[in-house]
């Protein structure tokens, strides 16, 4: 089973963004994000396109399966960080 929800929140999480940054830079929904991360929505090529660009990488990035190996990752804090 390919495990596109894990690839996509481990690579937000590994740039530090929340589900609601990286869903204004893809320009879709905060809750698809969301629903994509957990693995209770599927997405178009047209959206995983999106999430890709949002996250400077190859739509194959959020294909691969991980490797048996593979961690979860801590969530991010909670709240909003602060504008620079």
């Amino acid at each position: 089973m390919l495990r596109r929800d894990w690839n996509l929140r481990r690579l937000r999480v590994a740039q530090g963004l929340s589900q609601e940054r990286s869903a204004l830079a893809a320009g879709i929904d905060r809750a698809c994000v969301g629903r994509v991360g957990r693995g209770s929505e599927n997405v178009t090529i047209s959206t995983l396109e999106a999430m890709a660009r949002a996250l400077s990488v190859p739509v194959a990035h959020l294909l691969v399966e991980p490797d048996g190996e593979a961690e979860r990752l801590a969530p991010l804090k909670a709240g909003r960080k602060p504008a620079h």
